[in-house]
C-alpha cells in the first residue's frame, strides 16, 4: 500500500472517529464546545462522567483539567485518560490560583450548589471566561405546571420531585442576569435552547417564558 493511500485511510478512519464522538456528545455540551477555542486551558467543574471534557482534548486539544463530586463520575473520567479530582464547587474551588485557566466550565450545577454567588464569582477568579448553563426554572411549562397542579413541577428537564432533588435554587434566566450585571460581569454569549439544545433567537425576556435552558459566556 502507497503512503498516500495509506494516509488517506489514516485520516478518512479519524474522521470517522471525530464525527461519532461528535454525534454523540449531548446538544446542550456541544453548545459549550463551540464556544471554547482550540488549545486553551479548561477546567470542567462537576463534568460527570467526562463527556464534554474527552471531547475538549480530544477534539480541540485543550489543556484540560475536572473537578467531579461523586467518585463513580472521576471513576469513569479516569478510565478515558483524563485529568479529573474528587471535589465540588462550594468548597473546593478556593484552591486554585488565580487565573489558572482560560475557561471554566460550569454545566447545570449553579443551581444546585450552596453558594451559587461565591461559585459564580470564584469562576472568574480563577479563569479568564466561564461557561455556565443553567436550566431554566420560570419555562411555561414549568409555570403552567405549578399553576395546574399546585405542586413543585417534574418535567423531561426537571425530572425529580421536590424532595429528592439535587437542585435548591431555582433559579431562572432573569435571575442569573441580575445576578451577573450586579457582581459587574459582562455576558460575551448569551445562547438560550431548547431541551433538544437548539439555539432559539430571541432576547433574554421571551427566553425566559420559553428555553428550556441558557448558555452564559462571562468575562470580569
Amino acid at each position: 500500500m502507497s503512503d498516500t493511500l495509506s494516509d488517506t485511510l489514516s485520516n478518512t478512519q479519524r474522521n470517522a472517529r471525530n464525527d461519532t464522538r461528535s454525534d454523540t456528545l449531548r446538544a446542550d455540551l456541544k453548545l459549550i464546545a463551540d464556544l471554547i477555542d482550540p488549545g486553551k486551558r479548561v477546567l470542567d467543574v462537576g463534568c460527570g462522567d467526562g463527556a464534554l471534557l474527552d471531547y475538549l482534548v480530544t477534539e480541540k486539544q485543550v489543556d484540560g483539567r475536572g473537578l467531579e463530586i461523586s467518585q463513580q463520575g472521576v471513576n469513569a473520567c479516569v478510565a478515558k485518560g483524563l485529568f479529573v479530582i474528587q471535589g465540588d464547587a462550594d468548597n473546593d474551588l478556593s484552591e486554585y490560583p488565580d487565573d489558572s485557566f482560560d475557561y471554566v466550565v460550569l454545566s447545570k450545577t449553579l443551581q444546585a450548589v450552596y453558594r451559587p454567588r461565591d461559585v459564580l464569582l470564584n469562576l472568574l477568579r480563577i479563569g479568564k471566561r466561564a461557561v455556565v448553563t443553567i436550566p431554566n426554572f420560570a419555562q411555561w411549562r414549568v409555570r403552567l405546571s405549578l399553576l395546574r397542579r399546585g405542586r413543585m413541577p417534574v418535567t423531561k428537564e426537571l425530572d425529580k420531585t421536590w424532595y429528592n432533588t439535587d437542585n435548591i435554587h431555582f433559579c431562572t434566566i432573569l435571575d442569573l442576569f441580575d445576578l451577573i450585571e450586579s457582581e459587574g460581569l459582562t455576558v460575551k454569549e448569551f445562547v438560550p435552547h431548547n431541551k433538544m439544545g437548539k439555539k432559539l433567537n430571541m432576547n433574554r425576556t421571551r427566553a425566559n417564558w420559553v428555553a428550556d435552558q441558557a448558555l452564559f459566556l462571562l468575562e470580569k
